[in-house]
């Protein structure tokens, strides 16, 4: 597996649209169109009008601009503005004609959504989001350093599988679990994490399952994680595939021996070992009553860094390969195409947190396969342009 696009990615592209449609197949824009038709005859009766492919590209070359110029919290009504307003989005479409697109784009038949959401919470958006995900890995094939981690998409609104968490910037929000490149941040493989099943008892192992099924495919990378995940039972089970783990883990871990929790007379920078045939355990002292631990089916030996920290190797790898999700997370903030009328629907904040990944994979794929220097703004704006095409396609 060679690092970097594939050679089903480099064949079609040649330009920013040529990439941006490599991740949208005609079926993806299918389903969205034959269930957007179907929701505006449903509202709007005789009255509506079919839209087609290039009335889709249009309402999505707004939501590029939106993210450019950095709309996020901005009403729709002052983009459209005639005087304080940017012409590009009133020379697309009407404020009118993006309103009712808004209200009627659907991913799947409401109808027949009842029984299916019964069995699947994401159900409202299911069919796209799998068929956007299973292209990842046929783009791009990940470093030998992969990452491992969650991100939340912020949203405060009603969804039966919103989760609170403190840590995170947002608090509140939509939890995506992400297998992505340490190095270039490619998000290889998502799963939106929906809760338990209706009734159902909460899940065990829930760490280690999510690493087992979001790695399916890699051979002889590396996977970094956090102590959410990382444990003796996960080394062994990657290391069945080839697959070696670096991670913190929890203190409280069974396997862990006493003698690295035990921080009686530990000085300050140093580091204990523990050894089996296939994993390294380290016990290392930032400070005083302080260790971290860290687990290793990568290293096999003792070595520390000649720094006057003198951290040992095991912590040095984990921190240069933690950081891809974060670092993703980064990225795709400063494209998030939100605008506020859209903000109440957990369906539609899902797939707009999609499409926001799919601009920075765009901008990745192209990094490698033909532009060599291009600012990630530049690309969404020069994106926004071409996507759009002919303008004012869209009449109310």
């Amino acid at each position: 597996m060679v690092p970097g696009p594939t050679r089903f990615a480099v064949t079609p592209v040649h330009d920013i649209k040529s990439a941006f449609e490599l991740f949208i197949p005609q079926s993806v824009e299918r389903i969205i169109l034959d269930n957007t038709n179907l929701e505006g005859r449903r509202v709007y009766g005789t009255n509506w009008k079919e839209l087609d492919g290039t009335h889709l590209h249009a309402y999505m070359s707004v939501l590029i601009l939106a993210g450019v110029y950095r709309s996020r919290d901005e009403s729709t009504a002052s983009l459209w503005d005639a005087e304080t307003g940017r012409a590009i989005f009133r020379a697309t479409m009407s404020l009118q004609t993006f309103h009712i697109f808004s209200r009627v784009i659907r991913f799947d038949n409401r109808e027949t959504r009842p029984g299916r959401r019964e069995r699947d919470k994401l159900a409202a958006i299911r069919d796209v989001w799998d068929r956007w995900v299973e292209r990842l890995p046929l783009i791009y094939n990940p470093g030998p350093q992969v990452t491992v981690d969650e991100r939340l998409v912020p949203f405060k609104g009603r969804c039966p599988f919103r989760q609170y968490m403190p840590n995170k910037p947002g608090k509140y929000g939509i939890k995506i679990w992400v297998v992505c490149d340490a190095q270039s941040s490619y998000a290889w493989n998502l799963q939106v994490y929906t809760g338990k099943p209706p009734g159902g008892a909460p899940e065990k192992n829930q760490g280690m399952r999510v690493v087992l099924d979001m790695t399916q495919g890699l051979r002889s990378h590396n996977i970094t994680c956090d102590n959410f995940f990382a444990s003796y039972s996960l080394g062994q089970e990657l290391l069945k595939r080839k697959l070696t783990m670096v991670g913190t883990v929890r203190k409280n871990k069974p396997e862990l021996p006493s003698a690295l929790l035990n921080m009686q007379n530990r000085a300050v920078n140093s580091s204990k070992f523990a050894f089996t045939d296939t994993t390294t355990v380290v016990s290392y002292s930032p400070k005083k009553r302080k260790n971290v631990l860290l687990m290793s089916t990568l290293h096999h030996d003792a070595a520390v860094s000649s720094s006057d920290d003198r951290k040992p190797t095991i912590i040095l790898d984990y921190n240069a390969n933690k950081g891809g999700v974060d670092n993703l997370d980064k990225v795709t903030e400063n494209v998030y195409p939100q605008l506020q009328p859209l903000s109440e629907s957990s369906r539609l904040r899902t797939l707009l947190h999609l499409y926001q990944l799919h601009l920075c994979l765009c901008y990745l794929a192209l990094l490698h396969l033909c532009l060599r220097y291009l600012a990630l703004l530049h690309l969404c704006l020069r994106l926004g342009r071409n996507v759009n095409g002919a303008r004012a396609v869209l009449q109310t």
